[in-house]
């Protein structure tokens, strides 16, 4: 299937608090958060939201606003910006959150889309072996 026939696909479907909980708890960062969490931060969200696609930055509190940037991190949610010019010449940003509906149903279907999430939350110390860490201080470096 080409992926603009994708996109629109996940684009279409309704996002439920069902859909939301379950890609919450299998996102990265939140795989011990339990079930009864998940749900309420879905329905917390989704609240926000209604029937829209995305929302405008302004109508969040601080503490909303620190969930949004933890689902935004696991790849839920995305944001975008629009510029416009106001009357008296000046600049104006208006700063949207939107859904990432594809990576909402790779989530809820277990599948990683990108290989870069995986190393994005790897760490160089990932590869270095357990006996590494338990050197003397007088005991000279290992050569390999």
């Amino acid at each position: 299937m080409p992926s603009g026939d994708k996109e629109g696909t996940f684009r279409n479907r309704t996002l439920t608090v069902d859909h939301l909980s379950t890609a919450i708890r299998n996102s990265v960062d939140r795989e011990d958060m339990p079930e009864e969490q998940a749900t309420a931060m879905a329905q917390h969200i989704l609240n926000f939201f209604g029937y829209n696609e995305r929302i405008i930055d302004n109508v969040l509190e601080p503490e909303d606003r620190d969930a949004f940037y933890m689902l935004e991190d696991s790849g839920i949610l995305t944001t975008e910006r629009e510029e416009t010019t106001l009357y008296d010449g000046r600049d104006w940003r208006i700063h949207y959150w939107l859904f990432r509906k594809e990576r909402i149903w790779e989530l809820i279907s277990g599948q990683e889309h990108h290989e870069g999430v995986r190393r994005k939350h790897s760490s160089v110390y990932d590869d270095i072996p357990d006996d590494a860490w338990n050197r003397s201080k007088n005991a000279p470096p290992r050569r390999p």
